[in-house]
Order: C-alpha cells, then sequence, then structure tokens
C-alpha cells in the first residue's frame, strides 16, 4: 500500500480533523466487548509504519492479540500478579520510570494517581482495591485486542525515540476510526512471561503493551482528564540571538 493520496478537504477541516485526533486520545480504562474487525487493526498499523525512524530503520515488531490467545495470556498473567512470591522482584527489561521521583513528576504522578482512585472510591491505604485495579492491565481493561511491541535489544537509545513515535501514530490511527487505546508499561515486569507465550525471539524486547477498542462510556474511570501544562511551562522562544565575541 502507497502512501495516502491527500483527501480533497480544506486545510481548516485537515487540521481541525488531526488536532481533535491528536487531543482526544486519552488512557482508557475500560472498554466494551464490543470486536474490533482486523481490517481495522491492520489499518492503524498499515498508517502507523509511515511514522519517523532514524535512517529509515523501523525498529518496531507488533503481535496483535485476539480471542482465545489474548484470554488465555490474561489469565497466566492475573494469576501470575496476584501470586505475592511470583510477581515480587521481577526485574523489568528497561527502566521505564525514574528509579527515584523527583519535582514537578512525583507531583504529576501523585496527582494522576489520586484522581483516578478518587473516581473510584479507592481510599488512601486501600492496597486490596489498588491491587485489583491494578490487576485489571492484564486483562487489556477488558479490551477485545491487545497489542505488544517489541525492538531489538542490540539497537541503541534512539529507536526508543523512534519508538515512541510510532506507538503515538497508532493512538492517533485509532483515534482516526474511533478507538480508544491504553498503552501499558505494566506489562514489562512480566517480559518474560509474554515473550515465551508469544514465541519472541531471544533478541527481541518487549517496549509495552497496548488495549485497544471501544471506551465504555458508563465506567467512571473514563471521566479521568488529565492535566497539560500549557505551552508556556516548557517553551522557550528564541528570536534574538546574544551578542558573541570574534
Amino acid at each position: 500500500m502507497n502512501r495516502v493520496t491527500a483527501p480533497a478537504l480544506s486545510a481548516e477541516v485537515l487540521r481541525e480533523a488531526v488536532d481533535w485526533a491528536i487531543s482526544s486520545r486519552r488512557s482508557v480504562r475500560a472498554f466494551l466487548p464490543t470486536p474490533v474487525p482486523s481490517e481495522e487493526v491492520e489499518a492503524i498499523l498499515s498508517t502507523a509504519r509511515y511514522s519517523a525512524s532514524g535512517m529509515n530503520m523501523q525498529p518496531w515488531r507488533v503481535h496483535v492479540l485476539t480471542g482465545e490467545a489474548k484470554a488465555k495470556l490474561s489469565a497466566a498473567l492475573a494469576e501470575l500478579d496476584d501470586d505475592p512470591e511470583g510477581s515480587q522482584d521481577l526485574q523489568e527489561p528497561y527502566d521505564y520510570y525514574p528509579r527515584e521521583w523527583f519535582s514537578p513528576y512525583l507531583e504529576r504522578r501523585r496527582k494522576v494517581g489520586w484522581d483516578l482512585y478518587g473516581l473510584l472510591g479507592i481510599g488512601k491505604g486501600d492496597k486490596e482495591r489498588m491491587h485489583k485495579q491494578h490487576g485489571r492491565n492484564y486483562r487489556f481493561f477488558d479490551a477485545p485486542v491487545g497489542l505488544f511491541f517489541t525492538v531489538n535489544r542490540e539497537l541503541a537509545e534512539g529507536s526508543l525515540l523512534d519508538y515512541g513515535m510510532f506507538l503515538q501514530s497508532v493512538m492517533i490511527a485509532a483515534r482516526a476510526r474511533n478507538f480508544h487505546t491504553c498503552p501499558q508499561a505494566a506489562f514489562l515486569k512480566f517480559h518474560r512471561q509474554i515473550a515465551d507465550f508469544l514465541e519472541i525471539p531471544v533478541g527481541q524486547m518487549l517496549v509495552c503493551g497496548m488495549s485497544l477498542g471501544y471506551a465504555d462510556p458508563a465506567s467512571i474511570e473514563n471521566s479521568l482528564v488529565t492535566e497539560r501544562e500549557p505551552v508556556s511551562t516548557f517553551t522557550t522562544f528564541h528570536h534574538t540571538a546574544k551578542e558573541t565575541r570574534p
């Protein structure tokens, strides 16, 4: 399939459509059981493959799970997660989060966590309900489609930047088709079990998982709105150059 020809739409309509797809993306944590046609999943990935990558390396590899395969893996991971001994001290393939949190990232992490728990009525110290909610990751939040993304272990850090652009493209292409997603780092601690189940080659490393489907509008957790910093807080515009001595 070649690159899609530009649609016969005005520049304003195109801008609004792209802006909507990006700004309406959110991490949905409750999905309807409505199936997603396989041709839609393939169309999403076909669009996402045009993401930028250094030297056109295209480092992404994708595993799509539905039906029995997804159900079987989900059940196995959920059982592992509920086993205090089996889920402790599992080494992740890479550090997704900082080992020591610091400002302003610590405050942002806490806020989104407590905002979600607040919607669900989970109080501080309620470890049982926190564990149960976190465990929904391993069932892909009931989404009909689960995806896993892997990368060659021998590639450098730059390929993870490429991967981030690919993942964003997957999520935006999904929004263009009225689907929602949830990118998930929670799967990383079970990367070995996932690799065994999917028969992923030893040279490939799990990057993350992702849920894909239709958002459940009746689920309170899907009303969560995460705050975003204004452009002025993370952007510096340089209009004039400093004088330099010869």
